[in-house]
């Protein structure tokens, strides 16, 4: 008798420990999804930022010029100029910071909703080296995964268990808390905004340009950001859109050529497309006074640069013609 007493109490321990077990597990999961919608609303009303200029080029950006990169595509192009040259509207969506895996998601978002007449790939020196980090970036993409389907591939790269971590509501959202508070401070408005996606450098530099020899540094090459740029490539001519591949300047006496923009090169004369090289411009290696550091130009040397692409871009148009 007295084992069956202990038999019963020993179900009724476990049913108790498994009741609370299942209760704390809903209250995580409910925790997780009230914070998670909390975290979400504050994420899309932010108004400058970044993590603004990202949902607004995936979701929202239809102008008929496109501008993709990192801080050389963001902070050497102006759209305004652009736009005055080609007559066409003109939108910068390139970001800091990011690798050529971003580029290509934005590209999947902008086209599911409509396709751009020109788009401007800027192409900086080791744009397909292999790096971690690059992996690591994309975390600034994570928030728009649950409602872009198109960029979720992409996301993915991130880690093989990346899909499971956003079940979670606020997993997205773990390392950009900060941005998103100061993306909806009125205060912190002035600082990050852009005009059209440009981002103004003031800074000038006085200093005797510095000499890098790339014949030699030949790096791993990130293979899968080979393919990628193929895609890209490949994404523009299914839909007829004419893409320039280009490098903008830099404040480098550079000897050989950097192993990236080899590869860059090489797809453009494959795909029939137009390389333009403008990073051992003369005119721009003896002025340093148009650059805010040695690899991005300020906002005097960014409307030069940009009146310079437009003509050029221009020419090829009416070329083709």
């Amino acid at each position: 008798m007295a084992d069956k007493n202990v038999s019963i109490l020993r179900k009724r321990d476990y049913r108790y420990y498994l009741i609370r077990v299942i209760s704390f597990l809903v209250l995580v999961i409910v925790a997780d999804k009230i914070t998670g919608s909390i975290l979400n609303y504050l994420y899309r009303g932010q108004k400058s930022g970044w993590d603004y200029e990202t949902k607004y080029s995936i979701e929202n950006a239809k102008a008929d010029v496109l501008i993709f990169g990192a801080s050389r595509a963001q902070q050497q192009y102006i759209p305004l100029l652009i736009e005055d040259s080609l007559h066409m509207t003109c939108y910068n969506v390139g970001r800091d910071g990011t690798p050529f895996f971003y580029h290509y998601a934005v590209l999947q978002g902008v086209l599911k909703r409509y396709t751009p007449k020109i788009i401007i790939l800027d192409c900086e020196y080791g744009v397909l080296k292999n790096s971690s980090s690059s992996y690591d970036r994309l975390s600034c993409l994570l928030p728009l995964y649950k409602d872009h389907p198109e960029i979720r591939p992409v996301v993915e790269l991130r880690s093989p268990f990346e899909k499971y971590k956003l079940l979670s509501r606020t997993y997205p959202y773990n390392s950009l808390i900060f941005k998103i508070a100061a993306g909806n401070l009125e205060s912190s408005k002035a600082k990050n905004e852009t005009i059209k996606g440009y981002l103004k450098l003031t800074r000038s530099l006085n200093e005797p340009i510095k000499t890098i020899d790339y014949t030699f540094d030949k790096y791993e090459l990130d293979s899968l950001k080979v393919k990628m740029l193929q895609s890209f490539i490949d994404d523009c001519k299914q839909r007829n859109i004419k893409l320039f591949l280009i490098c903008s300047p830099y404040y480098i006496n550079s000897i050989g050529t950097d192993h990236s923009l080899e590869i860059v090169k090489e797809k453009a004369k494959e795909n029939y497309l137009d390389y333009l090289d403008y990073s051992k411009n003369q005119y721009f290696e003896r002025s340093p006074q148009l650059f805010d550091d040695t690899v991005h130009v300020n906002f005097t040397g960014a409307k030069i640069f940009s009146a310079i692409v437009a003509g050029d871009i221009k020419k090829k148009i009416d070329q083709g013609k």
